[in-house]
């Protein structure tokens, strides 16, 4: 008998597969999809996640052999580890395999290199010696004291040129439509994350969300929420918003870190996080709008794709790269320049040879940037607010459109997200679904800055955990080039700064 060990996700197209499966559909949730995924293993084997859709990371037990799963675009987290005596730990959050008695916690250092980069601890491996990540669309087998592990599905792209502007846009609407009527149940209410962007108003638009849930700042020039006020009164529907200040900003930061479990330098992370708690106190349920701009060409740095051309393999590592290899040789005590970022996505390229270039770096992003930071920050952030999250955007349907769609339908001069804006303005207001992306802003570059707030920043680069891992020479230059103006380097200090954080709560008493 198959036996579910551990689960967590959301099986949208649970109504077909109970009935393919012949699982019955009038069990609960919680009985219904252990059910369903048994059932599916037992049918499918490990090809099961290609029959899936939704968010999903388990672990199976069939007789002796344990049967682990994540989902395509790595939605929900899993770890896992073999120890020196054999034990094979797993769970959906580091914490319950550090927790395990007899597992020795070690830090491994050189994800510093990645980390210092990336922002984010990208990868299979983790910050804890030893313990790797099942990667997004993998399956992992362990059975007579052998770990395997394969790949049920990456990312491919094969152009189509038939359709045109208007009929990709139509697909994208009747997709995300069809999906809408599967990612809430009857008898749940949901409510719906909204920013000033398109990705969130389209979702709050297609879904029945009564309620909005927005995040601000005192300051104008950061404050995207009356623009989102201002789309939920066109919708009709209520907006609540959060109120931001910066104590409330930097006292978090603890709690963020210590609930992500691997350090995220992230800073609209720690905004999200304040909008889980903040929202779950009147609701468990929230949409939230994730895919849309790795799918379709959502960031502005993908209208110089072409411009890169060849060279991306050489320099493109993801959305963010804030440190370069050099850099990190003056900054750290213990450099190695074997272990660099670029080596992480070698294989993607290779992968994607042939591809234009957008098409190279979106592929780049939706297996490394999404899984890393995104959905890590909305997965891990919203389990300890008490809030479940849903992403219609996320899903296998949606990607398989912009796997198809020509790049020119996705950026072009003027725009980013070209047929996927076509597509939203079908329910939205032109100013909405054409608005230009602004990006998650958060103040932190001036906050940061500021004598009122920085003190625990100055405090810990400056003191005796950093001095274990960094010169305290090169921290002191960028600390004071930054005090001294050059705001651009807050993202070096604030990376600095939320790994030591994070070290000091999962190494400093240990």
């Amino acid at each position: 008998m198959i036996q579910v060990l551990e689960y967590r996700g959301h099986i949208r197209n649970w109504r077909a597969l109970c009935e393919e499966l012949g699982v019955s559909a009038g069990l609960g949730r919680e009985e219904r999809e252990p059910a369903i995924l048994a059932a599916a293993y037992e049918r499918w084997g490990t090809d099961m996640g290609n029959h899936l859709h939704g968010m999903f990371a388990c672990a199976l037990q069939d007789g002796d052999t344990i049967f682990c799963l994540r989902d395509p675009f790595g939605t929900k987290p899993f770890y896992y580890t073999l120890t020196e005596d054999g034990q094979f730990l797993y769970g959906t959050s580091l914490r319950k395999i550090l927790e395990t008695p007899g597992f020795r916690r070690e830090l491994n250092e050189r994800m510093l290199q990645i980390y210092l980069t990336l922002t984010y601890a990208a990868g299979e491996e983790t910050f804890f010696k030893g313990i790797r990540k099942l990667m997004p669309g993998h399956w992992l087998i362990f059975k007579d004291g052998q770990i395997r592990t394969g790949r049920y599905f990456a990312p491919v792209f094969r152009p189509d040129e038939g359709p045109t502007e208007e009929e990709w846009a139509e697909e994208i609407h009747s997709t995300l439509a069809a999906i809408m009527k599967e990612v809430k149940e009857e008898g749940e209410t949901a409510e719906s994350f909204l920013s000033g962007g398109v990705d969130s108003s389209y979702v709050l638009a297609m879904s029945d969300a009564q309620v909005s849930d927005s995040c601000g700042y005192d300051d104008p020039r950061f404050d995207e929420s009356p623009l989102a006020a201002r789309t939920a009164a066109w919708l009709g529907r209520e907006n609540r918003r959060c109120r931001i200040t910066p104590e409330m900003y930097f006292d978090a930061v603890p709690y963020v870190m210590e609930g992500m479990e691997q350090p995220l330098a992230d800073a609209s992370a720690i905004v999200f996080a304040i909008a889980c708690r903040e929202t779950a106190a009147h609701t468990k349920l929230c949409y939230s709008g994730e895919g849309a701009d790795e799918f379709f060409g959502g960031y502005n740095m993908y209208r110089n794709a072409e411009r890169y051309g060849d060279n991306l393999p050489t320099f493109y590592v993801g959305n963010t790269n804030i440190m370069k290899e050099e850099d990190k040789e003056k900054l750290l005590l213990h450099y190695d320049p074997s272990y660099r970022p670029i080596d992480l996505v070698q294989d993607i390229y290779r992968e994607n040879a042939g591809q234009d270039p957008l098409t190279r770096m979106s592929d780049i992003d939706i297996r490394i940037w999404l899984e890393g930071d995104i959905y890590l920050n909305v997965d891990r952030m919203s389990e300890a607010a008490g809030l479940e999250i849903r992403m219609p955007l996320t899903d296998r349907r949606i990607f398989d459109i912009a796997s198809r769609m020509p790049a020119r339908f996705k950026v072009n001069a003027e725009q980013n997200k070209v047929a996927f804006r076509r597509a939203a303005a079908k329910v939205l207001p032109e100013e909405v679904a054409y608005r230009k992306k602004l990006g998650f802003i958060v103040p932190i570059r001036h906050w940061m800055a500021d004598a009122r707030y920085n003190g625990d920043v100055l405090r810990r680069l400056r003191g005796e955990d950093a001095a274990r891992f960094f010169r305290r020479e090169a921290v002191e230059n960028i600390l004071q080039a930054y005090l001294g103006g050059n705001s651009d380097l807050w993202r070096q200090v604030w990376t600095i700064y939320t790994f030591l954080v994070w070290y000091d709560i999962y190494f400093g008493k240990h």
